[in-house]
C-alpha cells in the first residue's frame, strides 16, 4: 500500500516536473522571440540611418524574402531605395506598402515623394489629391508645394509652401525652396527675403546663400550679404556673384570680383581661375 501511494506521488511529481519544464520552455522561447523582435528593431533603425543605403537594401530585400506580410519591413526596403537614390524600384515598393491592410496615409504621402523623385509629377499630384484634407502633415504639404510649383500655380504653391512652414520647427529647407520658387518666376526681392529667413534658421544652409547672393545680383546687387559664413563660403559666393554679373553683361565688375574670389580663397581657386583666364583671353 505504501509503496503504490510512493509511486503514485513520484509519477505525480514527474507529471508536475514534466509540466513546469515544458512551461518554462514555453517562456523561454517566448523570450528569444521578444528578444529578437527587439533586436531586429534595432538593426532596421541602424539600416535606415547609419548603414550605406545599398547595403540596407540588400538586409531588407533579404528579410522581406522571409516575412513578405511584415508592412514594417516593407516600409523600410521603400525607404531605402530611395536613399539609395533607385528611385523607380522604390515607387514599386512604395506601391507594395500602399496596398497592405495596414498601410497608412502617411505612407501615401512617401510613395507622393518617390513618384516626384522620378518625374512623374500627374500621378505625383493624383496620389496627394487622393488624401484627405484632414491629414495635415509638413511632409504632405512641402510635396503640395512642389507639385504645384511645377504647374506654375504659383497662388497654390505659396498657400502650400506657408501651411509646410507652419508644420515644422525646422522651416530652412522649405523657406529655401519657397525662394526659389520665387527667384524662378522673377520676384527677386521676395526671393532674398526668404533665402535671408531660411539662412537664420540655419546658418549652416550653404545653398540659400548661395541662392541669396543670386536673388541679389539679379537685382544688380553684387556686394556680399551680411551673414555668417566661412572664407572658403565667402570666396565661393563672390565667384557666384563674378559669374552672374558676367552673365548680365557686367563683364569687368565680374571679373574685379573673381580676382577676390581668387584671393579669398585659403587654397587655390582653380575654378575661379579658369573663369578669370578665358575672360581675359577673350
Amino acid at each position: 500500500m505504501r509503496q503504490s501511494i510512493l509511486m503514485g506521488m513520484g509519477l505525480a511529481a514527474a507529471v508536475v516536473l514534466a509540466g513546469c519544464q515544458k512551461a518554462g520552455e514555453a517562456e523561454v522561447d517566448r523570450a528569444l522571440e521578444a528578444v529578437n523582435a527587439i533586436d531586429g528593431a534595432d538593426l532596421s533603425d541602424v539600416m535606415l540611418t547609419a548603414a550605406d543605403p545599398n547595403e540596407a537594401v540588400a538586409y531588407f530585400s533579404r528579410t522581406l524574402s522571409e516575412n513578405p506580410d511584415r508592412i514594417d519591413i516593407q516600409r523600410g526596403l521603400a525607404t531605402s531605395l530611395v536613399r539609395a537614390k533607385r528611385y523607380d524600384e522604390s515607387v514599386t515598393a512604395w506601391k507594395r506598402v500602399v496596398k497592405h491592410p495596414d498601410s497608412r496615409l502617411d505612407d501615401q504621402v512617401d510613395l507622393a515623394d518617390a513618384l516626384i523623385r522620378t518625374g512623374d509629377w500627374e500621378q505625383a499630384d493624383k496620389t496627394l489629391d487622393a488624401i484627405p484634407p484632414t491629414h495635415e502633415t509638413f511632409k504632405r504639404y512641402r510635396l503640395e508645394a512642389v507639385v504645384a510649383d511645377s504647374a506654375k500655380e504659383w497662388k497654390k504653391a505659396d498657400s502650400f509652401y506657408e501651411t509646410a512652414i507652419g508644420l515644422t520647427t525646422r522651416p530652412a529647407g522649405v523657406l529655401n525652396n519657397w525662394g526659389y520658387s520665387k527667384l524662378t518666376r522673377g520676384d527677386f526681392s521676395d526671393a532674398e527675403r526668404l533665402f535671408g529667413q531660411a539662412i537664420r534658421e540655419d546658418t549652416g544652409l550653404f545653398t540659400a546663400k548661395n541662392n541669396l547672393v543670386l536673388a541679389r545680383a539679379a537685382q544688380r546687387n553684387y556686394s556680399l550679404p551680411v551673414v555668417p559664413m566661412e572664407q572658403t563660403e565667402r570666396a565661393q559666393l563672390l565667384h557666384t556673384l563674378a559669374l552672374s554679373a558676367i552673365k548680365q553683361g557686367d563683364v569687368e565688375i565680374g571679373k574685379a570680383l573673381l580676382r577676390e574670389a581668387i584671393d579669398t580663397h585659403p587654397q587655390h581657386f582653380e575654378t575661379a581661375v579658369r573663369s578669370l583666364r578665358a575672360l581675359e583671353a577673350s
